[in-house]
């Protein structure tokens, strides 16, 4: 068996006829009918009103906060599982992250947040501040992890109170949408004041980079394409009132996009088949178990989350991953939880408990659009091989 890679591009559309379009006509950078088109066609998709396409995930986890008011010394809600990303960018705005645990699903806790911010923080003229540190709680993040919708219906209501702005990194989610809740049919992404996505190499569709802002509130929507073509006051005569950002999508990535975008929802019937596939019969392994995904959302089923019971299993998590790797497969923690990051690890916290068991016992298995039956079924067998 060759190498099995955990999460690489499918490209079996008209990724490259799109492309050699923007070549033939010489429309190759950060203008062009394909960044129109990609946009319009992620708005359609996800039902936004707005969709503007920027570089990368994170140049849209930047902009959002500038354009949700994020200041200097402000501090913003964010969970401890995720990719470092949505942290980082709190840190470019000169604000503080505050860190949260993870639920059954990877995802921030609700119901903690809700009581963090009923308990440890008061609303006066207009906004929420922090009683410990007596900072402004300007918004919170949460992270669709790995797919998994997050619960926002209670969390929404509390933040539209205390004028804390919710920032949704859907960067992991594209496809996933509620099936029940106030929020029932609706994607990922559209709950909040703004949504992010990423189109990076390992997501569910890529541009080979490239990200996305998704908002209903058609001055948010202004701002951001004001903010990511350098805050041009005047084009012609170079007259910039604020500092802007070169934060645009090239033609050549949107029309990659597009050709993504029209294969997506073969995607997603192939990662739901493959996901059930390895639930059924990994179950039949003692001490192992992909974990479930929330009752009350369909999936995009983007990344699968082993879950392992060491002492059953007879291999811990690096144990396991070794094991793998010498079998061919490639599989992977999931990411150090960041509030023990070097830059981070003097921020607050707030009741993290099952962040730590999450980390120790996941690991993520090959979750390819493009995964044949027979790499499926052999990394099925060498699971069921593998336990002592």
């Amino acid at each position: 068996m060759e190498f099995i890679p955990l999460s690489v591009p499918s490209i079996q559309g008209n990724e490259k006829k799109y492309i050699n379009e923007c070549l033939d006509t010489e429309w190759v950078s950060s203008a062009g009918k394909y960044v129109d088109l990609f946009e319009e066609k992620i708005a359609e998709y996800t039902g936004a009103k707005y969709a503007i396409a920027v570089v990368n995930g994170t140049a849209a986890l930047h902009i959002a906060l500038i354009v949700a008011g994020v200041k200097p010394d402000d501090e913003v809600i964010v969970p401890t599982i995720t990719f470092i990303s949505p942290i980082n960018v709190v840190k470019y705005c000169n604000a503080d992250p505050i860190f949260m645990d993870a639920d059954d699903y990877y995802n921030i806790d609700v119901e903690k947040t809700i009581e963090f911010i009923r308990e440890a923080t008061i609303f006066k003229n207009g906004f929420t501040y922090n009683k410990k540190t007596n900072k402004r709680i300007s918004a919170i993040i949460p992270v669709h992890i790995f797919g998994n919708a997050c619960y926002l219906d209670d969390l929404i209501d509390l933040c539209k109170k205390r004028n804390i702005k919710i920032i949704e990194d859907a960067s992991e989610s594209l496809g996933t949408s509620y099936t029940d809740g106030k929020y029932k049919g609706k994607h990922t992404g559209t709950l909040g004041d703004l949504g992010c996505l990423s189109f990076n190499g390992n997501k569910i569709i890529t541009c080979g980079g490239g990200g996305m802002i998704l908002t209903d509130n058609q001055k948010y929507a202004n701002k951001v394409r004001y903010l990511t073509t350098q805050a041009k006051d005047d084009p012609v005569k170079y007259i910039h009132h604020e500092i802007g950002y070169n934060y645009r999508l090239t033609n050549i990535q949107a029309a990659m996009g597009v050709g993504q975008l029209e294969k997506l929802p073969e995607y997603l019937k192939i990662k739901k088949t493959n996901y059930l596939k390895y639930k059924q019969a990994i179950k039949l392994t003692r001490g192992v178990k992909l974990s479930d995904t929330p009752e009350y959302a369909e999936s995009n089923y983007w990344m699968y989350c082993l879950q392992i019971d060491a002492k059953v299993y007879g291999k811990d998590r690096d144990e396991l991953m070794s094991y793998l790797e010498s079998e061919k497969i490639q599989s992977r923690p999931i990411w150090f939880l960041n509030h023990l990051q070097k830059p981070y690890n003097n921020y607050q916290t707030y009741k993290l408990e099952r962040c730590y068991q999450l980390v120790e016992r996941t690991l993520n298995i090959p979750a390819s659009v493009n995964l044949s039956q027979e790499q499926q079924e052999y990394v099925i067998g060498v699971l069921k091989n593998g336990q002592k």
